[in-house]
């Protein structure tokens, strides 16, 4: 009988800097864990959510309907912090970070590209990428699921 994935995963995040990320599993996918610059920051919650191609901010920690605002994709007091499932809502793919005109990700399958915050942008991606639940459960670390 195969192991089953755990339910939660708690990441040390004590040596990410602004700039960095790193890529963790849970539940066999790939959750981006990406401490944005203050640029990154400002550029997110500039963007005018009429030109979001999807308006929900995919946030399991909030409710379905919430708008894809640059602080509905982080947590309370965190905003620097992105973490998110790491997939292309194309087609599945593994978008390449810090690529495409938003500064965020790049899907090279199809052209998929997301901000500094995981919002589609542009290409044939209908849906930002998912913020799975998550918390601080300290200021250095993580607890996904």
């Amino acid at each position: 009988m195969p192991a089953e994935a755990p339910a939660a995963v708690e990441v040390d995040v004590s040596s990410v800097a602004p700039g960095m990320s790193l890529v963790v599993q849970w539940r066999g996918k790939a959750v981006v864990v990406r401490n944005r610059t203050e640029q990154e920051m400002k550029d997110g919650e500039a963007v005018n959510l009429a030109e979001l191609k999807d308006p929900i901010a995919r946030n399991a920690n909030l409710p379905a309907d919430a708008p894809a605002t640059d602080a509905n994709r982080t947590a309370p007091g965190k905003q620097a912090w992105i973490v998110m499932v790491q997939v292309c809502t194309h087609s599945g793919c593994i978008p390449v970070g810090q690529q495409g005109d938003f500064g965020g990700w790049l899907c090279p399958c199809h052209g998929s590209q997301y901000d500094s915050a995981g919002r589609v942008r542009k290409g044939p991606a209908p849906e930002n990428m998912a913020v799975p639940a998550f918390q601080f459960i300290s200021d250095t670390k993580i607890r996904i699921g």
